[in-house]
């Protein structure tokens, strides 16, 4: 794209080596024209999530194609598509969800270009910093909590690590059909907060003991669903607090510590296990995972009606200029954060 025969620039966020933030460079590059099937955003805001530290740190699902682009959600307003796009066009505001490889089509930046069927139209009452928090958190919730979980009204539901943004996300999902949400956190600092953004209880399990608080709370019963992104040594526990055929997602491993998986007990349970990534639905070719269209359009339509009608919200811990993205960065590996960090360029 040209002005006069001069060239534009886009400052973009790449890395040209893994490691800690201080990797990530704020670079100035040709402002690039859409392919086929893909839109170009002009990017007002981004907003941050865990798996985009390991990617820099060379950490995650696929290695990084050095130098790489990163980051998954962001939200702007598109001002070029290319050839065949037709559930888009330039002026619509939208969001972008994890449906392609960050590598080559990161959103850190001032603009991104991303495939088409990757974005969203937001509600137009929602500010673009709240927009950009949208795709990672909510996609991800959609997925495990109702095509695995079925969650329904009057289940009970075990949200561990429930101050990140996806299990902050999680517990508006669950609240938005009547489910009951038990939440963990390590300590009581994030207890308050918790129960303000609708968890019903809140184990702090430095303090308590998990199985016997959720067995207290359910009256014996356990929970239909369990959301962990920890697994380790809180797998062990998993076969006390689990109904009979009830459902645990595991969609990370914070914790790394080898540990026996009580295998056993959850087949006599019959207990459904699901090892789960957002893109066993949105799909990522990189590494052989196919879409699922009708499940992302069910997502889609969820997922902004519930915004629409406020039974979903969108909670931001910390906002950082564009200039400050290693310290936003640093600042989410501190752990300090309840909800999305977001970067405003």
């Amino acid at each position: 794209m040209e002005d006069k025969g001069v060239k534009i620039v886009a400052k973009i966020v790449r890395f040209h080596e893994p490691g800690d933030a201080s990797v990530l460079k704020i670079e100035d590059v040709p402002l690039k024209e859409p392919s086929s099937a893909e839109v170009r955003i002009k990017v007002s805001a981004f907003a941050l999530n865990r798996s985009e530290v390991y990617f820099r740190e060379d950490q995650y699902i696929h290695p990084p194609s050095l130098p790489s682009r990163i980051g998954y959600d962001a939200a702007g307003v598109i001002d070029a598509v290319g050839e065949g796009v037709t559930n888009v066009a330039v002026g619509d505001r939208v969001a972008t969800y994890p449906a392609f490889n960050q590598g080559d089509y990161g959103v850190y930046g001032e603009w991104a270009i991303v495939p088409a069927h990757a974005v969203i139209k937001y509600p137009t009452h929602l500010a673009p910093e709240e927009a950009a928090t949208i795709g990672v958190q909510y996609m991800t919730g959609y997925f495990a909590l109702f095509e695995h979980g079925k969650l329904k009204k009057g289940d009970c539901i075990l949200i561990t690590a429930a101050s990140s943004s996806t299990g902050v996300a999680a517990m508006s999902l669950a609240k938005s059909v009547g489910a009951t949400i038990i939440a963990t956190t390590r300590t009581s600092a994030k207890k308050q907060q918790l129960i303000e953004l609708g968890a019903d209880y809140v184990v702090v399990t430095d303090e308590e003991d998990l199985v016997q608080k959720v067995l207290d709370i359910t009256e014996g019963a356990g929970v239909e669903v369990i959301y962990d992104p920890i697994a380790g040594r809180t797998m062990e526990t998993y076969a006390e607090m689990i109904v009979p055929t009830g459902v645990i997602i595991i969609y990370g491993v914070l914790d790394t510590t080898p540990t026996a998986f009580p295998i056993f007990p959850l087949l006599i349970k019959g207990a459904q296990i699901y090892p789960y990534k957002v893109f066993d639905f949105t799909g990522l070719p990189i590494v052989n995972l196919k879409v699922q269209p009708e499940a992302v359009e069910r997502a889609k339509t969820l997922i902004v009606k519930k915004l629409k009608d406020g039974s979903l919200k969108t909670v931001i811990a910390k906002q950082f200029p564009l200039e400050q993205v290693a310290d936003a960065h640093r600042f989410m590996e501190s752990n300090q954060q309840v909800g999305k960090i977001v970067v405003t360029t």
